[in-house]
């Protein structure tokens, strides 16, 4: 009884591990392996495959014959080795062999699956190898030229910079030009990663972002401008339709009544220069501030102070009170006059002053000239006598 349990065990375990061992076509001893990295693909209709298939044998050298098994109706099959048309390998224990199969597609073929099989026939020994390709419509040529702000606002001195998005929707990689329709008085440039580009290559299924800066020239009322931007790549193009809004800014100058820049004021006193601010901008100016530079000791008061609009081609004239300092010396002097609106730039230009002594001083100087001169002609009578 306890040889019988016994034999019964042992029975058990062979069983066990012959159902764990990796099944392998052999014959005799003698056995073949088939196999391939990548054995399912995705392509294109017409396009030839490969598969590199690698054949080993691990226990005698052999000729092996490859064919197809399974191949779909239309489809044809080349085995390549070394550059060659093979239809069987030599395969050795210590050398391992690698043949190309080429499948190609029937002219009509449809998008779908396709199932091969793969046979290789040694010498009592077979090994097969299952394939399969799926054949997908290839994407026509298409570009899509996008971005999220198709309006931008600024001043005529704003530089206008549009980010968009260029993409590449189909199967083929293109070179793109990139052209602009600028409205008059601008310039338009195209930018990729800090650089100014007019073309660039888009792979296939990829995307760029662009920078399209446009920046006005010369004086741009205010107003809406269209910019148009155009992506061609082969027979495919996109557009792009942005927007520019120009608001209107002020543009002031300082000057004097008639251009002069000049006037005239006495030490110690306190004398009116006229000043013009003229507004040659494309928006009335509003709160218009006023200010100077003077040298060290003048006082310079504005009459008004601040002028709360000039419209658009318009002036407005106000009065510089200037007073020199006490101990100013007679000459020319610069006084700078500056006007700020609120929302805009400030413009200034420089006044020349030219400071005279008072007329009272001259008075007093004349008539100390006069005393010393007859002080001097006293002494001579007086001791010319003697």
């Amino acid at each position: 009884m306890r040889r019988f349990i016994i034999a019964a065990l042992i029975l058990s375990l062979i069983f066990v591990v012959g159902a764990q061992a990796p099944a392998m076509a052999q014959d005799g001893g003698k056995d073949l392996s088939l196999y391939t990295k990548y054995p399912a693909q995705v392509t294109e209709p017409g396009k030839t495959v490969s598969f590199p298939l690698t054949l080993k044998t691990e226990t005698k050298d052999q000729i092996v014959t490859l064919d197809m098994k399974e191949l779909p109706d239309g489809w044809k099959v080349t085995f390549r080795g070394s550059g060659r048309i093979i239809k069987s390998a030599y395969v050795t224990t210590d050398n391992d062999i690698t043949v190309d199969l080429k499948l190609e597609p029937p002219a009509d073929v449809a998008a779908g699956d396709y199932q091969f099989v793969v046979e290789a026939k040694g010498q009592g020994t077979t090994a097969t190898l299952p394939l399969s390709l799926t054949v997908e419509e290839k994407l026509p040529p298409k570009l899509t030229f996008t971005t999220d702000l198709p309006t931008l606002k600024g001043t005529p001195t704003s530089t206008f910079r549009f980010n968009t998005t260029l993409k590449n929707e189909g199967d083929e990689d293109l070179d793109v030009n990139l052209i602009a329709d600028a409205p008059a008085g601008f310039t338009v440039n195209f930018k990729l990663s800090g650089k100014d580009i007019t073309s660039l290559p888009v792979e296939a299924n990829s995307s760029k972002r662009i920078s399209v800066e446009a920046k006005a020239f010369g004086v741009i009322p205010a107003g809406s401008y269209p910019l148009k931007v155009l992506a061609q790549g082969g027979d495919v193009q996109a557009q792009l339709d942005l927007t520019i809004e120009v608001a209107g800014q002020p543009e002031l100058k300082v000057s004097g009544p008639d251009g002069r820049l000049s006037g005239e004021a006495y030490a110690g006193k306190e004398s009116p220069i006229k000043v013009v601010v003229i507004n040659n901008g494309t928006a009335a100016a509003h709160n218009v501030e006023l200010s100077a530079t003077s040298p060290s000791g003048w006082k310079v008061d504005f009459d008004p102070k601040t002028i709360d609009e000039i419209p658009v081609g318009k002036q407005v004239e106000v009065t510089a009170n200037v007073r020199p300092g006490d101990k100013a010396i007679a000459g020319d002097y610069i006084v700078t006059v500056r006007a700020k609106p609120a929302e805009g730039a400030s413009k200034s230009a420089d006044f020349r002053i030219t400071v005279r002594t008072s007329t009272l001083w001259g008075v007093i100087g004349i008539a100390l000239i006069a005393i010393a001169v007859a002080v001097v002609a006293l002494a001579v009578v007086r001791f010319g006598r003697r």
